[in-house]
């Protein structure tokens, strides 16, 4: 049984095609820069070198048909042919209070992710038109949808309501949904792993920091409060986000500045975050580098960028009632050892305590690594998040028709037997050049899975 994955963003498609029978991710790679004229290709088969190459790509599904090509190529591909691919599944971002798991897509279901639009209108027009281009070219082939929001159903209540006319709620759905929520679910069940327990005895805070951050609060083992909100701009600092602030704020430069909504959007969502604090960066590598510069303002937005996750460590962990991890994952999480150290300074206090040496060298996201203090009485964990294999496990659920609710399935990858092998080879590699990466590898309990 092979599975093909997709993750249609505004301008990229990343994929992944991976043999079930066998248990070996077959093929992963992406397509970048949608739209422009050269847009950037990288295929990666398990054993071989990388492939990295530009084409002419004007849409999601130009860049699905060549990734298609290149996988049933007699020369480069894996395949013989589309028969071979037993299903598709499809990152979608918001689905509302729709969907608590993840669904075969129908008509019924594309239609409804439609009508959704409004609510992710930076997400949900691409994770739709890859689905439209996947049934397009890949008509006979069942396609299923792995939805973000879904995760953070588990929510109270009085968590996910906002203080603002109930009656917004009840007409136009206005509440807290999250994001990032595959995410999410992988890292906590992997958090579990590493700590030997059981993932619904857990408790945990999860930072996701990549260009888009949020923050999950863990309450034994479901999503219990996020950072993100009704749309992704609420919570943490991020790349061009604003995040939290005095919403007074947006009314009052749109009178003194007469922007229109779709500016003051485009500002909050484009223009602010990191972006606005710097003037000129996204990426934290450049922000870093100027700082080290004593470039006044890149050195405000690691403070401010740092505190704001600090501060939300320590909300969830009382929210929680305490935690047996805190855990770093995304492109920043995993490889940014500024950001992580400035927002677990001063946290001592609560048992959180890191040790600095392993925190520089865990730069690398190949590998799980425990940067915990020997006497921190929380585990400190930095895990690569793998959204496409949860993808796979939820698409082969839904095939074989065996999973009636996502939080209480048991994954594949919550196995303490679990290897990513690409991650792997490449962790290998990486250690013979340095090979003080392994003295800071996250260590399996010696137990079985409750």
């Amino acid at each position: 049984m092979i599975i093909f994955c997709l993750n249609c963003g505004s301008s990229s498609v990343k994929y992944r095609l991976y043999d079930w029978n066998k248990k070996q991710t077959l093929v992963t790679g992406i397509v970048e820069r949608l739209g422009l004229s050269e847009s950037k290709f990288i295929y990666e088969v398990s054993g071989k070198e990388k492939m990295e190459s530009t084409k002419s790509c004007p849409d999601h599904r130009a860049a699905i048909k060549i990734i298609i090509e290149i996988l049933i190529d007699p020369e480069l591909g894996v395949i013989n042919g589309l028969s071979e691919i037993s299903s598709v599944g499809h990152r979608v971002v918001h689905g509302g209070e729709r969907f608590s798991k993840s669904v075969i897509i129908t008509d019924e279901v594309l239609n409804a992710f439609k009508e959704l639009i409004e609510l992710a209108p930076l997400h949900n027009p691409s994770n739709i038109l890859g689905i439209e281009a996947a049934k397009e070219l890949m008509p006979n082939v069942p396609q299923m949808a792995v939805i973000d929001t879904s995760w953070h159903q588990t929510m109270p209540k009085h968590i996910y309501m906002y203080a603002l006319p109930y009656e917004w709620y009840e007409k136009y759905g206005i509440r807290r949904y999250g994001f990032h929520g595959t995410s999410f679910l992988y890292v906590s069940r992997r958090a579990a792993v590493l700590l030997g327990k059981d993932p619904f005895e857990c408790n945990l805070v999860i930072c996701h920091i990549g260009n888009g951050v949020s923050l999950n609060a863990i309450k034994y083992g479901i999503s219990y409060d996020t950072s993100m909100g009704f749309t992704p701009l609420e919570g943490l600092i991020m790349g061009t986000r604003a995040g939290d602030h005095d919403a007074a704020i947006d009314l009052f430069m749109m009178n003194k500045e007469k922007y229109t909504i779709t500016e003051m959007n485009s500002i909050l969502n484009k223009k602010s975050g990191i972006l606005g604090i710097t003037g000129k960066y996204v990426d934290r590598r450049d922000v870093e580098e100027m700082a080290e510069k004593d470039d006044e303002r890149a050195k405000l937005a690691i403070d401010m960028e740092s505190y704001r996750i600090k501060k939300y460590i320590g909300a969830y962990a009382a929210a929680v009632g305490g935690i047996d991890a805190v855990v770093f994952t995304a492109g920043a999480g995993e490889k940014d050892d500024i950001i992580r150290a400035k927002a677990l300074d001063g946290l001592e206090f609560m048992g959180i305590k890191y040790d600095k040496g392993k925190n520089r060298i865990a730069k690398t996201g190949n590998a799980e690594f425990d940067i915990s203090a020997d006497d921190s009485k929380v585990k400190i964990f930095i895990i690569p998040t793998d959204e496409e294999r949860v993808f796979i496990e939820d698409v082969i659920a839904l095939y074989q028709e065996s999973k009636s609710s996502q939080t209480r399935y048991v994954y594949r990858f919550q196995m303490p037997s679990y290897q990513n092998s690409l991650r792997h080879e490449s962790f290998e590699k990486e250690c013979r050049e340095n090979p003080e990466l392994r003295k800071v590898v996250a260590v399996i309990p010696d137990c079985s899975l409750k």
